[in-house]
């Protein structure tokens, strides 16, 4: 089965399914938990929707609280990595474990707003009525609350990799993403695999919507990363992620039958 022909089943076979699981990866965020999930479930009233946690090894309060919000909310599962293994590998374990036809990727910090979900997923399911490729919808955070330092941090990394991989994305690091789950199983997965779905959706065949989004300054708590943490392991991420997309061709597969 070819992947447009794949892509075709999936819009006609995915009723019985939640329609979007939102996926969230935590590690110590415990107080910005509840105002998030809250946000969520009002983003989404009368969507279709469940609620995927990944607590990725957490010290501190957060495992309790997911642990009350699964008892409380009928729509809410929450999963636990016993060591931390980075947002990536959260991620990964979230859209194993999730059963939505669509993905929403959010980050736990609560600087992405829910409220863009439903225009993220207009825009997906107008990309798929063109043609059955795989889409991803990214989030461009036109105005964002971080400060000067990590602003002009991330606009010369976006410049790196946009030259470098042609992935004709404005603001990879944006965690809010919208995708078919089929989609994102179908790549090759990887720690920091976050940072580098456009390209990785281009090299599967499939195209990239970037869509713009709000960012909020972070109420609680403190960034997991610094500037000189992101340059050191993005370095390495960028020149192997150039390596994957040259050592693959997008089969076009004539059927037989």
């Amino acid at each position: 089965m070819n992947i447009e022909t794949k892509f075709q089943t999936l819009l006609e076979t995915d009723v019985a399914a939640p329609l979007i699981s939102v996926v969230v990866p935590v590690h110590n965020e415990s107080p910005n938990i509840r105002p998030l999930v809250a946000a969520i479930g009002v983003a989404l009233e009368g969507v279709d929707h469940e609620i995927v946690y990944v607590d990725d090894g957490s010290s501190d309060d957060s495992p309790a609280i997911l642990t009350a919000l699964a008892l409380e909310l009928p729509n809410f599962r929450r999963f636990r990595h016993t060591k931390s293994c980075g947002q990536s590998g959260a991620v990964i374990t979230g859209i194993k474990k999730a059963r939505g036809a669509f993905i929403a990727t959010l980050d736990g910090d609560g600087q992405n707003d829910p409220a863009d979900i439903p225009a993220m997923l207009a825009a997906a399911r107008e990309a798929e009525n063109v043609g059955p490729r795989p889409v991803l919808i990214a989030g461009h955070r036109v105005n964002r609350k971080d400060t000067g330092s990590k602003r002009w941090a991330s606009r010369y990394a976006n410049r790196i990799r946009a030259y470098m991989l042609q992935d004709a994305t404005p603001d990879t690091g944006c965690g809010l993403k919208l995708f078919r789950r089929e989609a994102f199983l179908e790549l090759p997965h990887f720690n920091h695999i976050h940072r580098f779905l456009p390209a990785l959706f281009i090299r599967a065949g499939g195209h990239v919507v970037s869509v713009p989004v709000r960012h909020h300054a972070r109420a609680h708590g403190a960034s997991h990363y610094n500037n000189w943490q992101r340059a050191m392991v993005g370095i390495v991420d960028l020149f192997g992620v150039a390596w994957l997309q040259r050592r693959w061709k997008v089969p076009n597969i004539e059927s037989a039958e």
